[in-house]
């Protein structure tokens, strides 16, 4: 048995069928390596089969805690069904790319099963008309419970059924060590053990504010010497009200030597900041647009891994950093320098106050304390129009800088879906892979029913930087042949 964090523990108590927490890598193949030049159901059933042991998570199921006087657990399911975990779909004809955003949605939008596994994956066939893949190509489409697991080891879980060459290695004589399932836990021990760990919260309270106190004092230090930037008020979008069931979802794919030549236009800066830059002239384009651009900037929130090297299973340890976007910025090369400026700012903030010991903090509050407060908090904030601090989500998730093979067929490309909240209508996950980067989307799809426009204005605002960084690359190429000349 392993038991959920408070973070995790929080994650189930917020969902709803309108708001379902899992995230989704969305995986594209090209099967021409595989042997034969196809792939077969049956081969990826055989990767999963072959390789379950590798991801705990994929055999373990959920157990509540009886009168939420604890956290859950998670436990081996004793009745796991890889069939039922591992579907198989196509899309009708013609195939193309807007119908593979639909069915994802579709997909995406369903809440996963509590009385298994929170995981599925579907194998999606028929993309014969999507631009850029050859005949042939399939999906996968992979739904894991954000509970169980957060985008950093989500990439770990991806890693587990690729190869990092079309044909996988030759099976060794070492068999994979056998495993067992666990009977489900009775009620008087589930709560023998919450009255343990109900003893034990003072003392772990006690450890996590001292540990605390250092990063207080250090922010105290930062704002006298005015090192950090203040914070901003939201404004308030269409991206930030009561979400529906249903979701839209698109993405859109860069060459990271491109997103690395736009870093030129403003010194220091980082992929990371390229890609709040481009994601920021995204939605100023869409809300001008719709009429509706805020005279403020627009604030993001990003999720930053704050896991130790202790090890925490696959529970979710991250902290939220939040920032100011520039979207009233036009100038996109102005709003790179502004955009770099403040991830600086919003990073020393969360290295001085302790990023790690905050999430720390929310495991020593009793966890039917926590789920009502947190409801409580959301309620009143859509009830009294309250805004949460920030508008949307941007997700960096780094990924395998070398080509990855699923039963012998190329991972072509890697996008995402995130989760939707009530007052978040909007996320954005960008995968990295291999010589490339997705910025994908999720929304609710009342908030964002055109997602191709708003996927062009990711396209867009890209496409307004890289001719920013083109020109300004030619123009220091020719004045540094100038140079050469008057030397010679």
């Amino acid at each position: 048995m392993q038991q959920l964090t408070a973070l995790d523990t929080l994650f189930l108590s917020r969902e709803t069928e309108r708001t379902p927490l899992h995230i989704a890598p969305l995986l594209i193949y090209d099967p021409a390596s595989a042997p034969g030049g196809q792939v077969r159901f049956r081969d990826i059933l055989r990767v999963f089969r072959d390789r379950l042991h590798q991801a705990p998570m994929l055999r373990r199921r959920l157990v509540e805690v009886p009168l939420g006087l604890d956290y859950p657990y998670w436990i081996e399911s004793a009745d796991f069904d890889l069939e039922f975990h591992v579907r198989h779909i196509a899309l009708p004809k013609p195939g193309d790319w807007r119908q593979l955003c639909i069915q994802v949605a579709r997909l995406h939008a369903r809440m996963l099963d509590r009385s298994r596994p929170l995981w599925e994956a579907y194998v999606i066939e028929g993309l014969d008309n999507v631009e850029g893949l050859p005949r042939g190509s399939f999906a996968l489409l992979l739904k894991i419970h954000h509970a169980a697991i957060d985008p950093a080891p989500g990439a770990d879980l991806v890693s587990v059924i690729h190869d990092t060459q079309p044909l996988a290695p030759a099976a060794t004589a070492m068999q994979p060590p056998r495993w067992r399932p666990e009977p489900l836990p009775t009620r008087t021990g589930l709560l023998a053990r919450a009255w343990f760990n109900t003893l034990r919260q003072p003392a772990r309270l006690a450890q996590t504010l001292a540990t605390l106190a250092p990063g207080v004092s250090g922010l105290r230090e930062a704002i006298r010497h005015r090192r950090l930037i203040a914070g901003r008020e939201r404004p308030q979008t269409r991206f930030n009200a009561r979400v529906g069931a249903h979701r839209s979802v698109d993405a859109r794919f860069f060459p990271l030597e491109a997103v690395r030549n736009i870093r030129g236009l403003a010194p220091g800066s980082t992929v990371n900041d390229v890609v709040v830059t481009i994601i920021a002239g995204a939605l100023r384009r869409y809300l001008l647009a719709k009429g509706e651009l805020p005279a403020a900037s627009l604030i993001a929130g990003a999720p930053i891994n704050v896991r130790s090297g202790e090890g925490h299973g696959g529970g979710n340890v991250v902290h939220m950093m939040t920032l100011a976007i520039y979207t009233d910025i036009a100038d996109p090369v102005e709003r790179l320098h502004q955009v770099h400026d403040e991830c600086l700012a919003s990073k020393e903030f969360a290295n001085t106050v302790g990023a790690r010991a905050l999430t720390d903090l929310t495991q020593t509050v009793p966890p039917r304390m926590a789920s009502i407060g947190l409801r409580a908090a959301s309620q009143t904030m859509l009830m009294s129009g309250a805004a949460a601090p920030i508008n949307t989500v941007i997700s960096n998730i780094p990924g395998p800088q070398v080509p990855l093979y699923l039963s012998g067929a190329r991972l072509v490309r890697s996008a995402g879906c995130g989760a939707v909240m009530d007052d978040m209508g909007l996320i954005h996950l960008v995968p990295g892979y291999h010589d490339g980067i997705a910025i994908a989307f999720t929304a609710c799809r009342e908030m964002v029913p055109d997602p191709a426009f708003y996927a062009g204005c990711i396209q867009d605002s890209f496409d307004e930087l890289d001719a920013a960084a083109r020109a300004f690359a030619r123009r220091r190429s020719s004045a540094l042949r100038g140079r050469r000349a008057r030397h010679h």
